[in-house]
C-alpha cells in the first residue's frame, strides 16, 4: 500500500505538479475559523455539483462531506504554536508517522478510516463495479471534477488528481512567497537549524517551511524504507523524487508492538526539534495555519 504525503498531515494527499493553479491573492488570509466555515459551505456545493454531473453520465455518486470534529482548545493552542501544547502532543505522537500504527483511530489513519461508520459511501459503490465499469467511472469522475471545479470554485482543472495537485501547488506558492521570504522567520529558522545540527541532526534546507517538516520527512523516509524491504515488487531504494513532486510512501506492515521502538526514536527527535524551534514555532505555526485554512476555503478541501 502506498500513500501520498502533503505538507502538514495535511494533508496526505497528492503529488505536486507544474499544472496551472488558481490565482493567489496578496491580501491577508482570513481567520482559520472563517476560512473553515467558507470551506464547509463550498464542499457541499462542490459535492452536489459532482453528484449531479455523475448522474447525467449514468453513474451513482453520493454527495458526501466527511463530518468534521470540532477543534479542541488543545488543537487551537497547537495551531498557534504554543510550546506546552505542542510538547504534550509530540510526547505521545512524535511527528505522527509511526504513531498511526499504535493510535490509528486517534490519528484517523487509513486502517481506521476503512472501519469508520463515516466512511465515504462512494468507496463501496466503486468496489461493486467491474474493472471495465470502474475505468469508465473514473473517466466520468475526472470530467465531473473539471465541470464542478469551474462551476463552484472558478478554477480550471484537468482531472480529479489535478485538483489535489493545484491545492498543493497553491499552498507551496503561498508559503514560499509569505513565509520563506520573511526575514524574521529566516533568522529564526537559521538559529533552529544550528541547534539541530549541534544535536547531530542533518539539515539540508533551512528555509522555514522545509525546516518545519524536516523531522517528519525523515521518518517518512524510514517508514518507506521498511515498506520497500517488505515488498518484493518495488526497489529497496526509493528513486529520486520528481521535480515539484512528493514521493509515494510504501507503507510497511507493522503491529503496534513492532512500531513502538520506531515511535520512541521519533518522539525523541520530535522533542529535540521542538526545543530547537522554541522561538521559531510560535511565529511560524499560526501563519502557516492561516495559509492552510485559506487554501482549504479556496478549494473546498
Amino acid at each position: 500500500m502506498t500513500r501520498k504525503t502533503l505538507p502538514t498531515a495535511l494533508l496526505a494527499l497528492a503529488v505536486l505538479c507544474g499544472c496551472g493553479g488558481a490565482a493567489e491573492t496578496a491580501a491577508a488570509p482570513p481567520s482559520p475559523s472563517a476560512a473553515t466555515a467558507a470551506a464547509k459551505d463550498k464542499k457541499h456545493q462542490l459535492e452536489a455539483a459532482k453528484a449531479d454531473c455523475m448522474k447525467q453520465k449514468g453513474f451513482k455518486y453520493v454527495a458526501w462531506v466527511r463530518p468534521e470534529q470540532p477543534q479542541s482548545d488543545e488543537d487551537r493552542r497547537r495551531d498557534a504554536g504554543d510550546y506546552q501544547a505542542m510538547r504534550k502532543y509530540r510526547e505521545k505522537y512524535g511527528f505522527e508517522v509511526f504513531a498511526e500504527f499504535i493510535y490509528p483511530k486517534e490519528l484517523n489513519a487509513p486502517a481506521a478510516q476503512r472501519e469508520s461508520p463515516n466512511q465515504d459511501p462512494n468507496i463501496k459503490l466503486q468496489e461493486a463495479l467491474s474493472e471495465a465499469q470502474l475505468g469508465a467511472y473514473h473517466k466520468a469522475k475526472d470530467a465531473c471534477m473539471v465541470t464542478a471545479g469551474k462551476q463552484v470554485l472558478g478554477v480550471t482543472l484537468k482531472s480529479n488528481i489535478d485538483y489535489y495537485n493545484q491545492i498543493a501547488l497553491t499552498r507551496r506558492r503561498l508559503t514560499a512567497s509569505t513565509l520563506d521570504s520573511d526575514p524574521k522567520l529566516m533568522e529564526l529558522a537559521t538559529a533552529m537549524a544550528t541547534c539541530l545540527k549541534g544535536k547531530g541532526y542533518t539539515v539540508t534546507d533551512t528555509t522555514p517551511t522545509a525546516l518545519s517538516k524536516r523531522g517528519q520527512d525523515a521518518f517518512f523516509k524510514e517508514q518507506d524504507k521498511l515498506g520497500r524491504e517488505q515488498d518484493d515488487t518495488v526497489p529497496d531504494v526509493a528513486p529520486p523524487a520528481k521535480k515539484n513532486g512528493n514521493q509515494p510512501i510504501h507503507m510497511p506492515s507493522l503491529t503496534a508492538e513492532q512500531a513502538k521502538p520506531y515511535l520512541a526514536k521519533e518522539i525523541k527527535a520530535a522533542l529535540d526539534d521542538l526545543e530547537c524551534g522554541k522561538d521559531f514555532y510560535p511565529v511560524f505555526t499560526p501563519r502557516k495555519s492561516a495559509i492552510d485554512a485559506q487554501v482549504r476555503a479556496q478549494f473546498a478541501f
